[in-house]
């Protein structure tokens, strides 16, 4: 398997090991991540190894609303202690993060989230498109999956670009964190809310409004 740079790049955000480190890990795993992130954590090179297996249950619920109360998010981030939920780089985080998600609309936090039928169907849609694009049938498949890092780039939450910093992820931001803290951290869940959305604005025909005014007087 093709061992790709986003993919050695998403190991090592998981992982904080090094670069050559993270591709040794993925060649010798064939590309499989979950295998590769074992064996970083077997060889103890990867920096979050101990934090892993560790339960994150304290935190707190954090709120941002934006644009005079046009957008508004609610989201739960976790830690391990009290002492760290109430440090100022938790804090900060948590606004970050909620920030991140009103600007970006996010649906999911993870990879792990996103439902098989989701991703279904947009590997049908992308299919779909490459070949009507032209591309060659045997190359199609790999194009697809390629985009598919894409979609999720846009659907989770963690695989977003830091919208203050869009050089890392997001993932890789609460990395930072975790690390200076020396706990685990993690979001749990998050929800968004933008004002009027689902519901089916009508749309006035000021011609029709006039005359029925007029013909009222």
């Amino acid at each position: 398997m093709e061992i790709t740079t986003a993919m050695v790049k998403e190991l090592r955000e998981r992982t904080q090991a090094g670069m050559m480190d993270c591709k040794k890990a993925l060649v010798e795993c064939e590309g499989d991540m979950n295998k590769a992130i074992e064996l970083l954590r077997e060889k103890g090179l990867a920096a979050n190894a101990k934090k892993a297996g560790r339960i994150a249950a304290e935190g707190m619920v954090d709120s941002y609303i934006h644009m005079g109360g046009k957008i508004g998010v609610l989201l739960e981030v976790n830690c391990e202690t009290d002492f760290v939920a109430n440090t100022e780089a938790f804090k900060s985080l948590c606004h970050d993060l909620a920030l991140q998600i009103a600007a970006s609309n996010p649906l999911f936090v993870s990879k792990d989230e996103v439902p098989n039928e989701n991703l279904a169907k947009e590997r049908e849609i992308l299919r779909a498109q490459a070949l009507n694009e032209g591309k060659p049938e045997k190359i199609v498949d790999r194009m697809v999956e390629g985009r598919i890092e894409k979609y999720y780039k846009e659907v989770c939450l963690l695989e977003q670009p830091f919208v203050k910093n869009p050089d890392i992820t997001v993932q890789a931001l609460i990395n930072e964190t975790a690390l200076a803290s020396g706990e685990k951290i993690s979001v749990r869940r998050f929800t968004r809310y933008e004002r009027g959305e689902g519901i089916e604005k009508k749309v006035s025909d000021l011609a029709n409004e006039v005359e029925a005014m007029t013909k009222q007087n």
